[in-house]
């Protein structure tokens, strides 16, 4: 650590969290610093928000357990206007101009990038203008001051581009804060530019009249703030701030305004600062291209410094601007903010009691009452009140419940289930919650626990700290979202924010091209090195199969082009292993709310988009709700429930005359005929037409083609069997091969051995493997000696963990329990220490049980639904497939026997429809690519249209929306066919006689009829990609003739989807030639193709010459194929094996 004689803490910093493309690094890396540079405290204010508090706080904890003295200061550098009032009047007579009024709505993020050259400055525009104004909390109670601030700046009346408050804000709020002038872009600043062209009199009397608003509000908590630079103009500042002192008798600080965590950082920052303007798309005048060569061209440096730096910064910086000031005076300035943070901020964390709503209460009830009351009416709703399995577990969940202080969160959750379930369906479970019967008896989950001994400990033990955590499918979350927002109020229900970072492909992109690498050079490494890196990756872990996705590091470790690269370029390097992780923009959770009471109190929140988020984060990789006393409430959308959603509602209007079904009519429907409690579970004909046979459209869990390989292998019979399916096909158990073991074992149970009677009554269903989490913990508990269920789920936990310490300790105590518990039942230690090592074995692959079985559930419901109502179930799917799967969504239509009918204009609806016979969908207008949603109004309020002038020339529709992209998307994908008549030669001729020169009239149609006639039609190379482009519909009878088509089944030659492996060859279309490496740097493709039965298959290509070689997408091809049923078809030559037919 570092010795500083002059005593100092830095009272104004920022992060790269809360100051994006400003300051650079975590909260916790300044702190680190400060404390080995010799400072006690560290304050952190960045710009208008409070979002890297959490990790300040978290680290100051770490600090603490370490033994470290250091006390972290909350804060906040405010943009300040004096008048809102005024802002505000400025702001909405500005919208009432139509193009500045969509400006002004677009420029609402949570991610300000610091303007530094506009805040140096007199800013004329109002709307633009804001000062910074430093805001400490000296207590809990000014901290929740800071926090109301913080909130009320980023709502709709403070807020655009940059958060605003002002003097009655901040009158309003300034029990318990500190509050200091800030820097060059201050509010002693603000005076200074607006008034400097007057003279050092206006500037001095504007500055008056701010000290005296400020003293007003804050008194001897007002500071002005001195700072250490080569800027001329901040040597004015200072000397203008003395002498305003001087008058009004308030003290003086010095402070760093560090922005980065080092002194050596100083050139990260500046390139972090230019990748920042580069993704806004321009830099502004005031920053240059290039990065300065040193420090001192900079003209200051922003790092945690010590009292002893100030004082040198202080000397060096006064001496080169030829400024003079009193050593006394600044010496005290900088001793100042010591005494500041010592004696008048006191040392504390914020307040992390648990905040959940009240208003889930009822009156006259406490929590545990109420909920205990809920659940017990909803037992006796599923009429197992009579039930003593039932009751007492239900008793003995109230009672952890209760111990651990969460009867509210599940009130809370009782509460969102009952608004769900009156607007959309809700999944049958999700994760450990599924163990909880509590949670079926209010409705949260559908899956009884005791039925499939799902454990609740699994979700909620007594002898843990952790919060529950309840994932809850719905099928549309942001409308159920907006619904709580809108019932409960935007300041008890509020979406949770992401922080998204700088990864590693952009950083190599956007740094190259800072430093002018060659494009082609920086492509090929991007391009190259997940490749490269990901099969070294699983192979270090071990993992055979599955997707897998490298880490920063293993790129970094096993992708030779980018060593290779970063070799050459070192200086890319560098910044790479600075600013890979730092932050980039916020967006919002997919699925998390925080609900509570009076939100704005208790955290300092955002606006992203017009929306108010949570400043802190909660996810895989940060969790900073829970340690500042949040519970985040996971609704979370599932597509597949708005499929089933669709599927109800064909079949509702399909054959229980039902034309225009409600959500509560598919809500009944699905409660009577799907919900788990109603369902066949066990229905054999569903297992074998589906599971067996492999009918994959839209079934949850099985869309990846080697689920699908493997389920057809296991052939399941029950639930328990897709629930083990699905929790096998992870890398972790594929890589074991485990599929293939458990496929043999289920083959032949005869052959399994059962050591004991306990472990064949726990893994019989899944023939002896431990398959589910649950297993673990059950057999520990059973086979042990006074081993509680709640050890054996701590035991699943601490076999994950490595280590000696307490985590190798506590596992000892257990292991001991589980050898004295074997043996008492007469089973041999050698036995005992097998089976020990088979829990370590398969605690890193075992998978939740409670969320398998809730997962299976919704796979089979989709199987029925198909099974039983096929078209219906069809049409949903292709309704809800994204447009990146259209193509295959519908060749997998086909494959399964449905007919699609072209689009029409006169005809076609919003939805997949199903025509009487059955076998035939009807496409819709929705489905087209580039078919806006306000073009498909205008055509459905004016059709029908009989001619192309009633489309043209129609004085009920709005061009503006029906416009020329419209119209081209119509023409090309062929939906106005039926309007051409026999003036046009062809679709080409029609096509750039309606579209390309759009006619605004009569006569000019006419002209372009005539002038455009010789283009008669598109060829069919163009007819395919207009069709399969727009469409996704791939017309096979443009590609392959009649008469190749009757040469090839003359000579029983089968489209690749009927291959016979004892003939070898077969025909197919290449739809898509994807190029790639072996790891020895050999060339080979994938070919995607398919064939008359629409089947989807990939061919590769082993040893291709890209100089030789020739394959052209959209040609019939007829090949000789080896065929591996894990590996699927290859051919070793391209020249010998593969022929276009002609």
């Amino acid at each position: 650590m570092n010795k500083s004689k002059i005593p100092f803490v830095g009272l104004h910093a920022h992060s790269g969290v809360g100051s994006p493309f400003d300051g650079l690094g975590y909260p916790q890396e300044h702190m680190d610093f400060a404390y080995e540079n010799g400072c006690n405290a560290l304050a952190l204010t960045d710009h208008g928000n409070m979002n890297g508090m959490a990790h300040q706080v978290l680290h100051a904890k770490k600090m603490q357990g370490e033994n470290k003295n250091f006390k972290p200061i909350f804060g906040v550098e405010a943009y300040f206007l004096p008048s809102l009032s005024e802002w505000k009047q400025e702001y909405e007579k500005a919208k009432e101009d139509k193009k500045s009024k969509r400006a002004l709505d677009d420029s609402r993020s949570a991610t300000t990038i610091e303007d530094e050259g506009s805040s140096k400055k007199a800013v004329k525009n109002i709307l633009n203008r804001r000062r910074h104004l430093i805001l400490l909390a000296q207590n809990q109670t000014g901290l929740n001051n800071i926090f109301k601030i913080v909130s009320k700046s980023f709502s709709k009346e403070s807020f655009y581009r940059f958060p605003r408050v002002d003097y009655k804000m901040l009158k309003k709020h300034s029990e318990g804060v500190i509050a200091a002038s800030a820097c060059l872009g201050g509010v002693y600043a603000g005076d200074y530019w607006e008034n400097r062209e007057k003279g050092k009199d206006a500037v001095l009397d504007a500055m008056q009249k701010t000290t005296q608003k400020m003293i007003n509000i804050f008194g001897d908590r007002w500071y002005g703030e001195l700072q250490w630079n080569n800027i001329p103009e901040q040597h004015e500042l200072n000397k203008y701030i003395i002498q305003t002192s001087e008058k009004y008798g308030f003290d003086l600080i010095s402070t760093a305004d560090s922005h980065y965590p080092s002194q050596t950082a100083w050139k990260d920052r500046e390139l972090y600062k230019r990748l920042g303007w580069l993704g806004k798309g321009s830099s502004p005048s005031w920053l240059s291209s290039e990065l300065p060569i040193g420090v001192e061209e900079v003209g200051y440096e922003l790092y945690p410094k010590n009292g002893d730096q100030m004082w040198e910064s202080y000397k060096k910086y006064s001496k080169l601007c030829g400024e003079e000031y009193d050593d006394e005076l600044i010496l005290s300035s900088i001793t100042n903010t010591h005494t500041i943070a010592k004696d008048r901020i006191e040392t504390f964390l914020p307040d992390n009691t648990v905040r959940l709503p009240d208003f889930v209460v009822p009156a006259g009830f406490t929590a545990s009452q109420a909920l205990s009351q809920l659940c017990f009416e909803g037992l006796r709703t599923l009429n197992l009140h009579t039930n003593e399995e039932y009751t007492n577990r239900l008793k003995k969940e109230l009672i952890v419940i209760e111990d651990r202080g969460f009867s509210k969160y599940f009130l809370t959750m009782s509460a969102i289930v009952d608004k769900a379930n009156s607007v959309q369906l809700t999944g049958p479970g999700r994760g450990s919650a599924a163990g909880s019967l509590v949670a079926y008896v209010l409705g949260i989950t559908q899956v009884d626990p005791i039925k499939y001994n799902l454990l609740f400990s699994r979700f909620l033990r007594k002898d843990v700290k952790d919060y529950p955590d309840i994932d809850y499918d719905v099928s549309d979350p942001m409308e159920l979202k907006e619904m709580l927002i809108e019932e409960w109020g935007g300041d008890k229900v509020v979406p949770i924010s992401n922080f998204n970072t700088l990864q590693l492909r952009s950083l190599v992109k956007d740094i190259s091209k800072f430093y002018e690498i060659p494009f082609t050079e920086v492509n090929a490494v991007t391009s190259r090195m997940l490749n490269e890196a990901t099969p070294l990756a699983k192979k270090k872990h071990g993992i055979k199969s599955g997707v897998y996705s490298p880490t920063f590091e293993e790129v970094m470790e096993f992708s030779e082009s980018l060593k290779n690269f970063l070799n050459k370029y070192p200086h890319v390097a560098n910044h790479i292993n600075v600013l890979y992780g730092q932050m980039r923009s916020v967006s919002r959770h997919a699925g998390g709310v925080v609900i509570g009471e009076d939100l704005n109190k208790y955290m300092p929140l955002i606006n992203s988009g017009g929306v108010t988020q949570t400043p802190w984060s909660e996810g895989q990789n940060v969790r900073h709700l829970e340690p500042m006393g949040f519970i985040k409430f996971d609704i979370l959308g599932l597509s597949t429930l708005k499929m089933i959603e669709g599927a109800i509602g064909h079949i509702l209007k399909r054959y229980h005359n039902n034309p225009n079904p409600t959500f509560k009519d598919i809500k009944n429907y699905y409660d009577e005929h799907l919900h788990p409690e109603k369902i066949n579970l066990n229905d054999q004909k569903v297992y074998e037409n589906i599971f067996h046979k492999g009918k994959w459209a839209g079934i949850f869990q099985f869309t990846e083609n080697g689920a699908q390989k493997f389920c057809r292998r296991a052939k399941p019979r029950n639930i328990i069997d897709i629930a083990a399916i699905t929790s096998i096909y992870r890398p972790g158990p594929l890589g074991a091969d485990v599929d293939k073991l458990y496929v043999k074992a289920k083959k032949n149970p005869e052959d399994i051995v059962y050591e004991h009677d306990l472990v064949k009554e726990i893994t019989k269903e899944t023939y002896g493997f431990l398959i589910f989490q649950e297993q673990i913990a059950l057999l520990a508990h059973k086979l042990g000696k006074n081993l509680s269920l709640d050890e054996g789920n701590k035991l699943r936990k601490l076999l994950t963990k490595k280590g000696a310490g307490e985590v190798a300790k506590e596992k000892l105590k257990i292991k001991e329990k589980f050898i004295n518990g074997c043996t008492e039942k007469q089973l041999t230690l050698g036995w005992a220490e097998k089976m020990w090592q088979k829990f370590e074995f398969f605690s890193g692959y075992g998978f939740n049980k409670s969320h398998a079985i809730s997962y299976s559930i919704i796979s089979y419901q989709c199987a029925w639904l198909f099974n039983y109502y096929p078209a219906e179930w069809m049409a949903a799917f292709l309704d809800k497939e994204p447009e990146t799967r259209k193509e295959k969504a519908i060749n997998l239509a086909k494959k399964f026997g449905f007919k699609i009918q072209s689009m029409n204009i006169n005809k076609s609806g919003t939805v997949w429809e199903i025509a009487t016979d059955n076998k035939t969908l009807i496409q819709p207008l929705t489905s087209l690519k580039g078919l806006g949603d306000k073009a498909i109004e205008q055509i459905i309020s004016n059709r029908p249209f009989n001619t192309v002038e009633d489309l043209l020339f129609n004085e009920n529709i709005v061009y503006s929306k029906l416009n020329k992209k419209a119209l081209d998307v119509l023409v090309r994908s062929g939906t106005i066919n039926s309007l051409i008549d026999e003036r046009f030669s062809g679709l080409k001729h029609f096509w750039s006689a309606v579209v390309v020169d759009r006619p605004k009239n009569l006569k000019k149609l006419k002209e372009n009829i005539e002038l455009y006639k010789p283009e008669g039609d598109f060829s069919n190379e163009e007819m395919i990609n207009n069709l399969v482009s727009l469409t996704g519909v791939f017309p096979m009878s443009l590609v392959l003739s009649s008469d190749v088509l009757s040469q090839l089944k003359k000579y029983c030659v089968p489209p690749l989807g009927e291959w016979d492996d004892n003939l070898g060859v077969a025909w197919f279309v290449p739809r898509e030639i994807i190029t790639k490496k072996t790891k020895n740097g050999n060339t080979y493709w994938i070919l995607k193709v398919i064939d008359e039965t629409s089947t989807l298959n990939s061919v590769k290509c082993w040893g291709v010459n890209p100089r030789k070689d020739k394959i052209y997408v959209n040609r019939p091809y007829m090949a000789r194929l080896d065929y591996d049923e894990q590996w699927g078809f290859s051919t070793r030559s391209i020249y010998h094996n593969i022929k276009l037919l002609t």
